[in-house]
């Protein structure tokens, strides 16, 4: 996938949290929201490093990590999960087919994974 769809799809992904959470406006500003742009970036650079060596566990292992980092900053699970079901609406049909199904599987495991750990308390 190339930069320039990386960052159609992370522009629209931070849009659409935006526009579904207003508040967001209030509590990061517009730090906030060029940040959430940037994190969708990433996002998408450690999918495509996992489809690359064909490893979800790469991006499962980002996604822990991931969660720590901005549970630490006060952004809840519960927006990552959010995050990535917004990323799955908006990357069919953006990447090459066999690249997009291994992505999509990989967020789908991520957000499982996040549920599950956040139903543990941790």
């Amino acid at each position: 996938m190339n930069t320039e769809t990386k960052d159609r799809i992370a522009s629209a992904t931070a849009n659409s949290i935006y526009e579904a959470y207003p508040s967001l406006w209030d509590r990061f500003g517009e730090r906030g929201f060029h940040r959430t742009e940037e994190d969708n970036r990433h996002h998408l650079d450690h999918l495509e490093t996992a489809y690359d060596l064909q490893d979800p566990k790469i991006f499962l292992d980002y996604s822990a990590w991931l969660e720590g980092v901005l549970n630490s900053r006060n952004v809840e699970t519960g927006l990552i999960i959010d995050n990535f079901e917004r990323l799955m609406d908006i990357l069919p049909g953006k990447a090459e087919k066999a690249e997009g199904e291994f992505m999509l599987s990989c967020l789908k495991q991520a957000n499982k994974m996040l549920s599950e750990r956040r139903l543990e308390g941790g």
